[in-house]
């Protein structure tokens, strides 16, 4: 895209003079990463800019193993921003923050006309936001926000993560328990998901003297993490209740310690369970009893982050500058077949 003005100067100089030209992109490699992976190209790619130059995009996001959200939004990504779409992009997964940002630095470095961010932490970012600035490249945030003045990006496609946690934090308050006796099992500490599903439950915490903490810990978004957490804390004896589990893998860790234990949960069980994302397996567990509330983060952003640069690259700002991705919770009473088959991904 920055490339174009100068194209189209070319071709008008090449015209006057009856000649003939061409034109080539440059490949854009990240840093070093183990984790990336080129997008898929075809040979008949559409040709949506100017001149018929692909639009160069450099997509950061996390590792698609870390849960079927995950595995659900790289994928989309992936199969949007191909030649056939009209993109030269280049990929990198990886939730470690550092390496993200140096990834990104070196996208950056290679002048993409937009870098595309899923950050694994919210903050740190400040010399790629000001470097992608200076050299003329446009960041997209997508999935997760930043801690960041909104100048610093050109749109934002991401979930509402502290509604969700409210409207989780709400739904469960409105189970009117006697006592609250919470195991919380928290996702990637600093991600933005985390932060937002934690606070809404901290600050629930604090406010009534029947909500307490069994225990608080993260398991880094990990299935067996989160078994060994919930498992200490039924071998100590404590008493709970509910498990808030910050997403949907972490709450089928937790759910397979209490099975293991012959502790009953779901609708008419001794333990309420809660997860966040969108898996159908996720939401056939609530949907058949066993899990009573699922709050539900869509991973679908790769046709809106699509929309928002061609609209760009036609001369048109999008309309908003943040674009929330529609959500809701849903629980064991409400839930329906036609839900599970709607959002469940």
């Amino acid at each position: 895209m920055k490339k174009v003005f100068c194209l189209l100067l070319t071709l008008c100089m090449v015209l006057s003079l009856a000649a003939c030209g061409g034109n080539s992109d440059g490949d854009t490699a990240p840093a070093d990463s183990g984790n990336s992976a080129p997008a898929d190209t075809g040979s008949d790619a559409q040709e949506p800019a100017a001149g018929g130059e692909l639009i160069t995009v450099g997509v950061i996001n996390n590792d698609p193993n870390e849960s079927g959200y995950r595995t659900a939004n790289d994928a989309a990504m992936r199969a949007m921003f191909t030649e056939e779409n009209g993109y030269k992009a280049t990929f990198y997964n990886n939730n470690d923050a550092a390496q993200q940002i140096a990834t990104a630095q070196q996208m950056v470095q290679d002048e993409v006309d937009f870098l595309l961010l899923s950050p694994a932490s919210t903050t740190g970012w400040d010399t790629v936001l000001q470097d992608a600035q200076a050299a003329g490249t446009q960041i997209i945030l997508f999935d997760r926000m930043l801690e960041a003045d909104e100048s610093m990006y050109v749109a934002a496609v991401v979930s509402d993560m502290p509604a969700e946690g409210q409207t989780a934090v709400d739904w469960l308050a409105a189970q009117g328990l006697d006592e609250y006796n919470i195991i919380h099992i928290q996702g990637h500490m600093g991600s933005d998901a985390q932060l937002g599903r934690t606070g809404a439950l901290d600050a629930k915490v604090a406010a009534e003297g029947n909500w307490n903490y069994v225990t608080q810990q993260t398991a880094d978004w990990d299935e067996a993490t989160a078994r060994t957490i919930t498992q200490s804390v039924i071998d100590s004896g404590k008493p709970f209740n509910v498990v808030y589990a910050e997403n949907n893998g972490m709450a089928r860790g937790a759910v397979a310690a209490l099975d293991a234990a012959g502790i009953t949960h779901g609708k008419d069980g001794d333990v309420i369970v809660m997860g966040f994302d969108s898996d159908k397996w996720a939401f056939e567990a609530v949907l058949e009893g066993s899990w009573n509330y699922m709050g539900l983060c869509n991973p679908l952003q790769a046709e809106t982050v699509d929309s928002i640069i061609k609209d760009l690259a036609a001369g048109k700002q999008p309309a908003q500058k943040i674009i929330y991705t529609p959500e809701q919770g849903f629980d064991c009473d409400t839930l329906t077949q036609a839900d599970v088959d709607t959002y469940g991904t």
